[in-house]
């Protein structure tokens, strides 16, 4: 068994379509704070969008690749196919409300969910991509939120991440894999299994669904692109990373993704994990009070500025325009 262990969910990122309406959706329904506005470092020529609390702590972040032509994905096997946010338990009934003032696709109103020995009061619905988002209310969650949206009050913000599920057809190698190689905690079997990585901390939590005659899931719009998880620095990823090629498992060299540096490689049922620094964060090249509002690039693709600009639609953040054509 490792010797090191994640410290927590860091950001899941998903696939989009419409950029405009993801920013949309996320800021003004779900009341996350876009602080980071930026491109696919792999693919420049599609933004990034990163959505979190006031200054994109991890466990707070989910971000997107909005691909304009992405198909509609299929939820299956092998994908994460439910994405978990930590709301005040109190503060249900409100979303639900909220929600429906907004024409939001409920997949099911409050409702009581037992997993592992938990029973936890969950809201589920979908974004307009069709993406699976569970609102979890979960006492005890001490962190902030962003509670800079006027239609979603602090006491109702959503807090951070509060778990990730997977969907599997079958349970043994991918929870060898959590409790082996990722040290991970493991709780309850069967359909449903629950591994954390300390117990009674928000954001710390994977579930495991188990469908052996399941579909295999389709990734594209709508659906899961990656889940990463949290290591404090680069010398404790470095160590990840022998670790898990001693264990002979295919993983990327250090990536810097500029806000934090990532190796990624997959689990045995297929989902692509990364895990990713704290460090340096989304104020390395933006005030705290600028997040999001401009088009951030690293060092090596500033030269094609104009040129990604170009390529990009228009995006607009409350009164500004972020970038693409009508951004001067």
């Amino acid at each position: 068994m490792s010797d090191i262990a994640p410290h927590g969910l860091h950001h899941v990122t998903a696939i989009a379509s419409d950029p405009q309406r993801n920013v949309d959706f996320y800021t003004r329904v779900l009341g996350l704070r876009l602080v980071k506005t930026t491109v696919n470092f792999d693919a420049p020529g599609n933004y990034h969008l990163y959505y979190g609390d006031d200054a994109g702590r991890p466990s707070t972040l989910l971000t997107f690749f909005p691909w304009p032509d992405a198909e509609r994905g299929r939820q299956g096997t092998g994908l994460t196919t439910a994405t978990a946010f930590s709301v005040p338990p109190e503060s249900l009934g409100w979303w639900q409300d909220h929600l429906a003032r907004h024409d939001v696709d409920l997949v099911a109103g409050p409702h009581d969910r037992e997993t592992a020995g938990h029973d936890e009061e969950v809201l589920t619905l979908r974004d307009p991509d069709g993406l699976v988002l569970d609102l979890v209310a979960a006492p005890g969650d001490a962190r902030s939120g962003w509670d800079g949206v006027a239609d979603v009050p602090t006491e109702h913000a959503v807090r951070g991440l509060h778990s990730v599920t997977l969907t599997e057809r079958e349970l043994e190698a991918t929870a060898t894999m959590l409790t082996g190689l990722l040290g991970m905690n493991a709780e309850g079997g069967g359909d449903r299994a629950r591994f954390d990585m300390g117990p009674d901390r928000p954001g710390t939590v994977v579930d495991v669904a188990t469908s052996a005659n399941g579909d295999s899931g389709l990734q594209a719009g709508g659906t899961v692109h990656h889940i990463a998880f949290r290591t404090p620095d680069r010398a404790t990823q470095e160590r990840w990373r022998d670790e898990l090629v001693e264990a002979g498992l295919e993983v990327t060299p250090i990536l810097d993704r500029q806000y934090f540096t990532s190796i990624y490689f997959r689990e045995p049922g297929g989902v692509l994990f990364e895990i990713a620094t704290d460090q340096p964060g989304f104020d390395v090249d933006e005030p705290l009070l600028e997040l999001g509002r401009h088009l951030k690039l690293p060092p090596w693709l500033e030269p094609d500025r104009e040129q990604i600009e170009r390529s990009l639609p228009a995006l607009h953040l409350d009164d500004t325009t972020v970038t693409g054509p009508e951004h001067g």
